[in-house]
């Protein structure tokens, strides 16, 4: 997306790591559901004046190599090449390409690179906010969900249980909770 700003008003904000997180839950069997985190990732949102009511650009990086499903065996598991092949592809990539505000939903639309794949992707946010910490930084908040169909982005590694099930479902839903720190 190519967006012009007045540079006088282009706002930067990036993550606050100790307030946010961004994970994934997955059907395991069909039974259950299991859920991941990305330990390892950055936000970076560029609005034009000081809060959100225009939003320019948005770009996210979740470090691979940093996925933890609480499993040691499945975590190696998802960072081979049956999966994310952390290695060679160390990093999933979002940029957005639109927002749109809604009432009390915006979207947000980018195209999601996994591996050497990228496809668009439509996010709901949820802002939650901005306000001032004890500390004089100027904060914001906001909930993100979404989901994919893993097949679509080269994730095709699945087994068959006895009864002819699958092991892992396709649909993948992604949840973030995001504060970002106002820059300068």
């Amino acid at each position: 997306m190519e967006t012009q700003f007045d540079t006088a008003t282009k706002t930067k904000w990036t993550l606050d790591p100790v307030h946010s997180e961004l994970s994934f839950k997955v059907k395991h069997l069909m039974i259950t559901t299991v859920t991941g985190y990305f330990r390892n990732f950055s936000v970076e949102v560029i609005t034009e004046g000081e809060g959100f009511s225009k939003p320019g650009s948005v770009k996210a990086v979740a470090e691979t190599a940093s996925i933890d499903t609480h499993s040691d065996q499945r975590d190696s598991h998802l960072r081979s090449d049956d999966f994310f092949n952390a290695e060679k592809y160390g990093q999933i990539i979002f940029e957005s390409t639109k927002y749109e505000k809604g009432k009390t939903e915006d979207k947000l639309y980018g195209n999601l690179t996994i591996r050497d794949k990228t496809l668009p992707v439509v996010l709901n946010i949820e802002p939650a906010g901005i306000v001032k910490d004890p500390y004089g930084q100027t904060k914001a908040g906001f909930t993100v969900n979404g989901k994919l169909n893993r097949k679509d982005f080269g994730l095709m590694w699945n087994a068959l249980t006895e009864a002819g099930g699958v092991v892992v479902a396709d649909e993948i839903k992604i949840h973030a909770e995001i504060q970002l720190i106002k820059q300068g």
